[in-house]
């Protein structure tokens, strides 16, 4: 009787648990879709950290960049973005509209908690 009470007692510790890991992953969904990303970012001079400040562009993504820079020079064009490895089409189109060539990177990132 006892293993079938423990079990059902385990059952319920891994719903709640479950439970409370997607409503922290809501969460975090609707404050990411909630922050905005302000100014812009030059591609052929930004910083990995600043690089990081577009939609989808993590640690790695940030890094190639700047290797493919370092590597073939300064870009021509934003869409020559889609040939550093991991960026595509769709990534290319989400940073596309704060991407520029030449300036100063002014990106920031606006909404709650910035």
């Amino acid at each position: 009787m006892r293993v079938r009470e423990n079990r059902g007692a385990a059952r319920v510790a891994a719903a709640l648990l479950l439970s409370a890991a997607l409503s922290v992953a809501a969460t975090v969904t609707a404050q990411a879709q909630t922050t905005k990303l302000a100014g812009v970012v030059n591609v052929n001079l930004a910083t990995a950290e600043e690089l990081e400040l577009l939609p989808g562009i993590g640690p790695a993504r940030a890094a190639a960049i700047i290797e493919h820079r370092k590597a073939h020079g300064p870009f021509a064009s934003v869409d020559d973005l889609v040939q550093v490895s991991g960026i595509g089409e769709r990534a290319l189109a989400q940073i596309k509209p704060h991407c520029v060539l030449k300036g100063k990177t002014t990106a920031r990132l606006s909404g709650p908690g910035s």
